[in-house]
């Protein structure tokens, strides 16, 4: 009988327990509508096009200015 109360009391595996946990917390996440989601990403990509085409023109033009420097050009 004491081992079948200390079992009782006894806690769950600490894999088990971590997934409990973490549906317990996704269960609580505010999740974004189908559209918000698409919108989001939408403006996601858009400037990281954005970004990489300014940072591909300063490499262009860096790469330039140090070959008209050190006399390549």
């Amino acid at each position: 009988m004491a081992k079948a109360q200390a079992s009782a009391r006894k806690k769950p595996n600490a894999i088990v327990r971590f997934f409990r946990e973490t549906i317990a917390e996704l269960r609580k996440v505010s999740w974004p509508s189908r559209e918000e989601a698409t919108r989001l990403t939408i403006i996601v990509l858009v400037v990281v096009t954005v970004t990489s085409a300014a940072f591909g023109i300063l490499d262009y033009l860096f790469a330039q200015l140090f070959k008209l420097i050190i006399g390549l050009g």
